[in-house]
């Protein structure tokens, strides 16, 4: 059973009007895959847990959560994360780790607000270009990888 955490909740419209919801947690639930019903808040969502499950693919629709400031996918059996994760322009705080990922999209670039990317225990062999353009990004988790690359301006990047 999911955690509905405190949202901001409408006072005008109809009752049968889904409520504005900003936190959703599905941790821990053996789920296969993501709820659909996620979708019935892309307006309002703002943070998203899905950590310890078994899901094993990412649907596109998630990515119009644009809303998203933290998004944990943390410990389940996905081997890539999407090129749409570049609509996510808001998210704040990104944990992939424990998965089977072996390769970052360039298009994470276009998240540009990332201060926190958790990417451990995956099987991430480089770091795109596009990363360097992460300019808020202040911690970075890339323990246990099989990283072989890292961007020529890599060295530069931590002030």
């Amino acid at each position: 059973m999911p955690f509905f955490g405190i949202g901001k909740f409408s006072c005008s419209g109809s009752r049968n009007e889904p409520k504005e919801i900003s936190v959703l947690n599905y941790s821990h639930n053996n789920l296969t895959y993501v709820p659909e019903e996620i979708i019935l808040h892309e307006r309002s969502l703002e943070e998203l847990f899905l950590d310890a499950n078994r899901i094993n693919e990412l649907p596109r629709w998630l990515f119009q959560c644009y809303g998203l400031r933290i998004l944990c996918l943390t410990d389940n059996e996905f081997q890539a994360l999407p090129p749409a994760v570049a609509n996510l322009i808001n998210l704040e705080n990104l944990d992939i780790s424990k998965n089977d990922i072996r390769e970052i999209p360039d298009t994470i670039k276009c998240c540009k607000k990332l201060s926190i990317f958790e990417a451990s225990v995956n099987p991430i062999g480089r770091l795109p270009e596009g990363f360097m353009m992460l300019v808020y990004l202040k911690e970075l988790y890339l323990n246990d990888t099989f990283l072989e690359y890292l961007p020529s301006s890599f060295g530069r990047f931590w002030k």
